[in-house]
């Protein structure tokens, strides 16, 4: 029986992220992904034109047909919300699918800043849906937003360990901090409350930015630990994926803001058993 994903995220229909990698990477993986739209944008927000539907007056009568289906989802995984309304209607939507594993990608910020349509009201909302995951995937910038600490440039592993500590406590049992920069390797953390342990996965560097590649990672810790992967193994499989698709990309030049050539590499994730 193939498990059913509840992906709440936006859709831009350029620049690949959100939506438009959730959707190919789950169901690569053997997932069914179900959409659940926040916003529909032409391009995404990186680029120097879009436009932005908002759908939060649709979320709610969305969620509520569902109900009325009596559709069971197996994980919810939450992305980009616009709004403390939006967040709102996940965290109910949660309460109303307690069965269901609820990843938790905290989408607020990166390089210490907030992104232009976040502040301290919608993180301290975001907080609320925290509290209610099972694993949250924040980068180094909304792990210290999330906790309250002063984001630096200089992070150890055991430094980048201690915020993962800390989001744990407000409630998720694991946590995955993702673009840890050490030297000339980037590493992805993952730490696990209830098996009290932590392990780093570090690869080379090369200095490669884009758009999108926190959404692929996400997703594809979604759709692994969905079918029962491991925490380990699937940060290692999420991280392999990104690297092979950044060094591939990088071999052209394109703008960061389009994303990676994530597609030609599915075949791997098919393959995963």
């Amino acid at each position: 029986m193939i498990k059913k994903v509840a992906a709440i995220n936006d859709m831009s229909g350029i620049g690949k992220c959100s939506l438009t990698v959730a959707i190919p990477i789950l169901s690569a993986l053997k997932t069914q992904c179900c959409p659940y739209p926040t916003a529909i944008l032409s391009s995404q927000t990186g680029y120097p034109k879009f436009t932005y539907l908002d759908l939060t007056s649709q979320m709610e009568e969305y969620g509520k047909t569902w109900k009325e289906l009596n559709v069971s989802f197996d994980t919810i995984y939450s992305g980009f919300l616009g709004s403390i309304d939006q967040i709102d209607m996940v965290c109910e939507f949660i309460e109303n699918n307690k069965g269901a594993y609820v990843i938790v990608d905290p989408v607020m910020g990166d390089g210490g800043d907030y992104y232009q349509t976040f502040d301290d009201n919608i993180c301290n909302k975001i907080k609320d849906l925290v509290k209610i995951s099972d694993l949250v995937t924040p980068n180094l910038t909304e792990a210290c937003l999330l906790t309250g600490n002063k984001y630096h440039t200089s992070y150890t592993i055991e430094e980048a360990l201690d915020l993962a500590k800390e989001i744990s406590d407000l409630g998720p049992k694991r946590v995955v901090i993702t673009g840890i920069l050490i030297g000339d390797e980037i590493i992805n953390l993952g730490y696990d409350r209830d098996e009290d342990e932590s392990f780093s996965y570090s690869l080379k560097y090369n200095n490669k930015s884009y758009s999108g590649t926190g959404d692929i990672f996400a997703s594809i810790m979604a759709g692994l630990i969905t079918n029962d992967h491991s925490l380990e193994e699937s940060i290692k499989i999420a991280s392999d994926f990104i690297f092979k698709c950044i060094e591939y990309t990088g071999k052209y030049d394109i703008d960061p803001n389009d994303g990676v050539f994530f597609e030609l590499f599915l075949n791997d994730l098919t393959s995963v058993n």
